[in-house]
């Protein structure tokens, strides 16, 4: 794909990622919100069996911060070691950090209550947008967007892809089925997360464009 092609796109993308983060955000306390999560949260829930209990609490695990920045951090070095570009590892930190930066100012700005009907865990804090949701899309997501280019062939890079997909819609839905999250909470932290991801991505690849382009012009004088 074109370089100035890619750079358009992400650069829409996170337009419209933040979009629609602001109509959920500006539907939150109307009813339509509350019917959908009420609807997808009988559907969720109704579900309920204890070793599907077992699986979501493995998987909001994996979501929680502790174990995302030891995945980050595991993650950081194996880039540094094999792939040596050191841009990328900037983007990596820029993505999980600036993820879990903006949410917490997210919730602070909202201060929506979790919902207390049917916990199967505890938390506390705020609930909207879901901090595990936007951490597990902000960390799939970049892993995804950083190996692509280093995975040689298409089985790999659609393994890749799924498997970043499934994660992150994982993490996100365990998070209403053990009833400490609204499904708009999910939603909501789903575009924050990809404007933010989309975003910076943007802005890397404005500026690797840019410095290809000084690279070829030194070459050329």
């Amino acid at each position: 794909m074109n370089s100035k092609l890619k750079v358009t796109i992400f650069l829409i993308l996170s337009i419209i990622s933040v979009l629609c983060f602001a109509v959920v955000a500006s539907l939150l306390k109307g009813q339509s919100i509350a019917q959908f999560d009420s609807s997808v949260i009988s559907s969720i829930q109704g579900l309920e069996r204890p070793w599907l209990t077992s699986v979501m609490k493995i998987f909001t695990f994996i979501g929680s911060t502790p174990v995302v920045v030891v995945i980050s951090i595991v993650c950081l070095f194996l880039f540094f070691k094999f792939l040596h570009h050191r841009q990328e590892l900037v983007l990596f930190l820029i993505l999980v950090a600036g993820t879990a930066i903006l949410n917490l100012i997210l919730k602070m700005i909202f201060q929506r209550e979790r919902p207390s009907l049917h916990r199967l865990i505890q938390e506390t804090g705020y609930s909207f947008p879901s901090g595990h949701s936007m951490e597990a899309f902000a960390l799939y997501a970049a892993l995804a967007f950083l190996l692509w280019r280093h995975v040689p062939t298409r089985r790999g890079r659609t393994i890749v892809i799924l498997i970043s997909i499934l994660m992150i819609l994982m993490i996100g839905i365990s998070r209403i089925y053990l009833g400490v999250h609204y499904p708009s909470d999910v939603v909501g932290a789903y575009f924050a997360s990809g404007f933010w991801f989309t975003f910076s991505s943007w802005i890397f690849q404005w500026y690797m464009e840019n410095r290809a382009k000084r690279v070829r012009t030194s070459t050329a004088k």
